[in-house]
């Protein structure tokens, strides 16, 4: 679990035209699936080593658990969520508030997941997240104005625990 400096992702499927305008935020090529995404500071990014052939788990199934994940976490909060079908990722209002971008190779998973908490949204405004235009992105403090991120992290441990028994 850490919070990344400003950083713009480019996921294998990415296109660089959602990119609108880097600004100085630096934009690094990755090999995790997805498209554009952006990383910063109030944002928990979870990173995830699993051996899904170990745990009989394929990749649809794994992401299933990982939206799972991010709604539990949400549900301390009292944050209703919901998942869009083709789109992973977790939504509050219509708007994302966690994005999914894994890479899996040889039955194994690497990269994971980032929840929005407490950050400065205004860089998802230079690109279109997740490839989509006009997405919207929301974060856990726009529902609960005294979240804190050791609070987060403590709670995704507790759930990664039950999740992933």
């Amino acid at each position: 679990m850490l919070e990344h400096d400003a950083v713009f992702t480019l996921g294998t499927a990415a296109d660089e035209s959602h990119i609108i305008n880097a600004g100085q935020i630096p934009v690094i090529q990755t090999d995790r699936g997805g498209e554009v995404t952006y990383h910063g500071p109030g944002q928990l990014v979870i990173y995830f080593l699993i051996d899904i052939k170990e745990i009989k788990l394929g990749p649809k199934a794994l992401v299933q658990k990982l939206q799972e994940l991010i709604s539990s976490i949400l549900g301390h909060y009292d944050i209703e969520s919901s998942f869009i079908e083709g789109a992973p990722g977790v939504y509050v209002d219509d708007k994302k508030i966690a994005s999914i971008g894994l890479r899996i190779s040889q039955g194994k998973t690497y990269h994971g997941i980032s929840i929005n908490v407490d950050m400065d949204l205004t860089p998802f405004s230079f690109i279109n997240p997740c490839g989509y235009e006009g997405l919207e992105v929301t974060q856990i403090k726009n529902y609960d104005s005294n979240v804190k991120m050791k609070d987060v992290e403590s709670i995704a441990q507790q759930e990664i625990s039950k999740i992933f028994e």
